[in-house]
């Protein structure tokens, strides 16, 4: 029997991995069985891809120049993309395994692996569905629908600029969690080698933000935190 054949509109499938030879082979092998295959060398280019276009599943080799692949995979969940991802390696120490698992990672192969079965685990992490957004946000009465980009308070819709918009999303994915400066000018400004720091354009967003979100509101979700950074909350700030 064989294999299953993916459906009339290709799955995307993004292969981060450094080695040429592994790339061109799992990029050449996934694309004859119907997919579609986006190929990423570093974890830097794995991380700008994954957050900024859809995929059904992610092949994460773990060790990457720059930046490793774990560390990729942990910054790809707390932002709050839930595309299954597929972790493969050449270590075989259950201990690692673990950690793969416990960094988010939705199944794990040790390298040298069949190609075969590569396929049929991509399979079955498509079957799942593509996971890559919640399609809502909620916190209190504060509403995003993340496909539009349209924000509301208390059914009251919110003009938000797209960095403003940016900004929210990933408080409120990080709900609860002191989010640093250095942690927003990473992963919402994409600068974290800025030669000046951005605390005060980060600081000036904010001050934007929380006016447009929480005034003429008794309770207040956008808190600062003074020394550390931002807290998205209902209720009283740390």
């Amino acid at each position: 029997m064989g294999a299953a054949v993916p459906p009339s509109s290709p799955s995307r499938v993004l292969v981060v991995e450094d080695e040429p030879k592994v790339a061109r082979a799992l990029g050449e092998g996934l694309t004859s069985e119907g997919y579609e295959v986006v190929t990423a060398r570093s974890g830097e280019e794995a991380f700008f891809l994954a957050s900024s276009e859809p995929f059904d599943v992610l092949i994460l080799d773990r060790m990457l120049p720059g930046r490793e692949g774990l560390e990729v995979l942990r910054a790809l969940r707390q932002k709050g993309l839930l595309v299954p991802v597929l972790v493969l390696t050449a270590r075989d120490a259950v201990e690692d395994r673990v950690e793969g698992l416990d960094s988010g990672a939705d199944d794990y192969m040790v390298k040298p692996f069949a190609f075969t079965e590569l396929l049929a685990r991509v399979r079955a992490l498509v079957r799942r569905g593509r996971g890559d957004q919640l399609l809502r946000l909620m916190l209190a009465d504060l509403t995003l629908d993340v496909p539009t980009r349209r924000v509301a308070r208390a059914g009251e819709e919110i003009d938000l600029t797209p960095r403003e918009y940016e900004l929210l999303e990933y408080l409120v994915r990080h709900r609860g969690t002191i989010v640093s400066r250095e942690m927003l000018a990473r992963d919402v400004w994409r600068e974290p080698q800025r030669g000046t720091p951005l605390d005060n354009v980060i600081d000036v967003h904010v001050t934007r933000l929380r006016k447009k979100v929480d005034q003429g509101f008794p309770v207040k979700l956008i808190h600062t935190v003074r020394g550390v950074g931002f807290l998205v909350r209902e209720g009283e700030g740390a």
